[in-house]
């Protein structure tokens, strides 16, 4: 009978420690730790916001739990928007900022969602978002859709939308470009309209009086940058002189 072959003992210096550096090439660099979450132990973040069409709120929610008891996820908190509009900007919408920084602050670690278009009125404005939960290391499950991130099919999304918002973007500058151009053909003037010559001499005359630009703008109901260019073009024209 063979004898018994003893288990090598690990020492705690040869653990694998998820915040220490690594070496690549000549240099360290620093691993963030690694994130293993179970479905179990998954914490996901409810959001819901009420569209042109589809379902309320509350449908959205109550299908949603049901979807995350069926995965075993533990729900620690819903997120309800109210904004309807088409045109309001993600800037405008308090409540999914709000989810935002409770990803950076690591409160969950999945955001589970009715559709895709309830994160975003547009294709860069989702991509905004979609990334911003991506470097939080926060995953996304989109109910209609079928997407789910934490596989590896639904990480491909981050990858596809990225190159769609870069596309979106160069067809949104060419077609400003030939916009520009367009008008410039045409005679027009491009800018802001030439404000009166009646404003340009009240604008001279608080400066002379030795008033800030920014009051003389307040006060007199214009631009900043209006008051400097016409105050820029009158001493240049006096140095000039």
């Amino acid at each position: 009978m063979s004898p018994r072959l003893a288990k090598p003992k690990l020492s705690k210096a040869a653990d694998p420690d998820p915040t220490s550096t690594r070496g690549v090439g000549d240099r360290h660099v620093a691993c963030a730790p690694l994130r293993l979450v179970r479905d179990t132990d998954r914490r996901v973040a409810l959001y819901a916001r009420i569209g042109a069409d589809g379902p309320t709120v509350a449908k959205q929610v109550r299908e949603l739990k049901t979807i995350a008891g069926q995965h075993g996820w533990q729900v620690v908190t819903t997120f309800k928007d109210k904004g309807t509009t088409g045109t309001e900007h993600r800037d405008d919408r308090a409540t999914l900022e709000a989810l935002l920084e409770g990803a950076g602050r690591n409160e969950f670690d999945l955001v589970a969602a009715w559709s895709v278009n309830r994160l975003g009125r547009s294709l860069q404005d989702l991509c905004g978002t979609l990334g911003e939960l991506h470097a939080k290391g926060v995953d996304l499950y989109l109910h209609e859709q079928g997407i789910d991130t934490t596989t590896p099919e639904g990480k491909v999304l981050f990858q596809m939308l990225d190159v769609f918002t870069k596309f979106e973007r160069s067809i949104i500058q060419e077609r400003v470009r030939v916009g520009l151009a367009r008008a410039r053909a045409q005679g027009k003037q491009l800018g802001r309209p030439a404000v009166s010559s009646a404003v340009e001499k009240a604008i001279l005359a608080k400066r002379a009086e030795g008033m800030s630009m920014l009051k003389i703008a307040r006060e007199l109901g214009v631009g900043s940058s209006t008051v400097q260019r016409v105050v820029g073009t009158a001493e240049g024209a006096w140095v000039s002189s």
